[in-house]
């Protein structure tokens, strides 16, 4: 099979993907999206390309490290790049993703985990691995849809701990407490507005008890 982006290479270090990171293309159309992450002097791409009409392309091999991560972190481990699969949607971050995308999405997402023993958990937002720099696929994005299916997680209220320190061991990288929250609340409660409150604290709580980052998870 011929992939038609050039912009990829080899995973660094012999990583195996143990993420899938799920982004919006911010772009007019999915022929620009595509046009641009296929461009060699844009230095980005990604392995999956998704119409608004559920057309899936393939642009870079799984096996493969596509550069669409960029700078971040997730379960304290860098270069996200060479420990994930990378999932564009096309969307413009301004409405709704169609129901045909999401079908192709939850279709495409069930058998990248089979393939790579990814467990849902280990389907993130690019906003999570760095809160602050991105906002995709941003508040208008299903995740609970996602949960339900098995593709991703979605929390259930528990007695609140400490936010900040439950976040991180869910694995959300080390910021500061408003770009912390903020991409929180973008994923998990994206009507919630307002300073930290105990339904943050008891939504972290959950998540950190039931899927806290190890090294099995997140990718030695």
């Amino acid at each position: 099979m011929t992939f038609p982006s050039p912009n990829f290479g080899e995973r660094r270090d012999g990583l195996r993907p143990s993420l899938v990171v799920i982004h919006y293309t911010a772009m007019a159309s999915c022929a620009e999206a595509r046009e641009r992450l296929c461009d060699p002097a844009a230095e980005v791409s990604a392995h999956w390309l998704l119409s608004e009409t559920g057309a899936a392309e393939a642009l870079v091999p799984e096996a493969a490290r596509a550069w669409h991560a960029g700078a971040g972190e997730w379960g304290g481990r860098t270069d996200v790049n060479s420990r994930s699969i990378g999932i564009e949607l096309a969307n413009r971050g301004d409405h709704p993703f169609p129901e045909p995308q999401m079908r192709a999405l939850e279709a495409l997402l069930a058998g990248i985990l089979a393939r790579w023993s990814i467990p849902p958990q280990g389907v993130i937002a690019h906003s999570d691995m760095a809160p602050g720099r991105k906002a995709d696929p941003g508040p208008r994005f299903d995740w609970r849809r996602l949960a339900l299916r098995g593709l991703s997680v979605w929390p259930s209220p528990r007695a609140p701990g400490d936010f900040r320190a439950d976040a991180s061991r869910f694995g959300y990288p080390p910021v500061a407490d408003d770009l912390l929250l903020a991409a929180f609340r973008r994923r998990f409660r994206p009507w919630a507005e307002g300073p930290l409150s105990p339904e943050d604290a008891a939504l972290a709580a959950d998540l950190a008890a039931r899927f806290p980052v190890d090294a099995g998870r997140a990718g030695a």
